[in-house]
């Protein structure tokens, strides 16, 4: 195998991992030992990357949103030691300006949210569509990632 094919395959496997398929079904895909795969995806930190891709701002909302709820009832508890009545509230005061920043965000995180929906398109219609090759996906995500970087910064000013 050349090793413009390997890089092929190592960038193929790569979009197919992102997209959220295990590591055994990358492997057959793409035509990989699993244990080549496995070495791909520790020494390019796909894993990490993958993570940061599923966090979703509605999933970090309902679950902040959650133990906001949880604190609110040991608040209205009868058994509450009022010690604790300080703590609990700063908890909660933490927890609704974390949702506060995340809503100011949320158009850039909606845009990463776009952005992988388009990228899932974009591996499913590969597999018949010979003009989307890795490499014009690895073009749009790297326009999308300056896209994402330019939002935030914007934000920080």
């Amino acid at each position: 195998m050349t090793n413009s094919d390997k890089n092929q395959k190592k960038e193929l496997a790569r979009l197919y991992f992102m997209q959220g398929d295990t590591q055994q079904i990358v492997a057959e895909k793409v035509g990989v030992s699993r244990n080549t795969l496995s070495r791909w995806v520790q020494s390019e930190g796909w894993d990490e990357r993958r993570a940061a891709l599923n966090v979703t701002r509605p999933e970090i909302v309902n679950k902040n949103l959650l133990l906001i709820s949880r604190l609110l009832d040991k608040l209205n508890s009868d058994d509450i030691d009022v010690t604790n009545i300080g703590r609990i509230v700063d908890q909660i005061s933490k927890l609704a300006a974390s949702i506060e920043r995340i809503d100011k965000k949320a158009n850039v995180v909606d845009a990463i949210e776009i952005f992988r929906a388009l990228n899932r398109w974009l591996v499913n219609r590969m597999e018949w569509d010979k003009e989307v090759t890795p490499e014009l996906i690895k073009v749009f995500e790297h326009y999308q990632q300056l896209y994402v970087s330019e939002q935030l910064n914007a934000l920080k000013k």
